[in-house]
């Protein structure tokens, strides 16, 4: 009589990592709507028509409640900048992207003047001939 031998089995078993990725996916479809980009501040109100969805993504520069100036472009879109590190930052990204579109996030509550000094540079450092500002739509 011969042995009974069992040859080894060399298979790898995927149905737990595909358990694990669709756990994943769950997780990151619930948590993803709730990270928030961007600085927050409080707009002005204005009746406005909305931002289309098929353009490109615009550059939103922001100015919040304490004149601190921010870009929604790059590493770290938190952290405060110079207005001149801003207009550096513009003017970088419009040599791949020179169509890109310019929009100020200011808060009510920061002086005109910093709104038109942030203009002005992108105008003058950046080559920007058109800046939107953006408005909450009124009620």
């Amino acid at each position: 009589m011969k042995p009974n031998r069992r040859k080894p089995v060399a298979e790898i078993n995927v149905v737990p990592y595909i358990d694990v990725m669709l756990v994943l996916l769950v997780i990151f479809m619930i948590t993803a709507p709730l990270i928030t980009a961007g600085v927050n501040v409080d707009l002005p109100q204005a009746d406005a028509d909305p931002i289309s969805a098929n353009d490109d993504p615009p550059l939103i520069a922001s100015i919040d409640a304490s004149g601190n100036y921010y870009l929604s472009l790059g590493v770290n879109p938190d952290q405060a900048l110079e207005p001149e590190e801003l207009v550096a930052l513009v003017a970088k990204h419009r040599e791949t992207n020179p169509k890109a579109m310019i929009y100020i996030n200011a808060d009510k509550a920061v002086s005109h003047g910093s709104v038109v000094l942030l203009m002005s540079l992108l105008q003058k450092q950046a080559g920007v001939a058109n800046v939107g500002i953006m408005t909450d739509p009124t009620g």
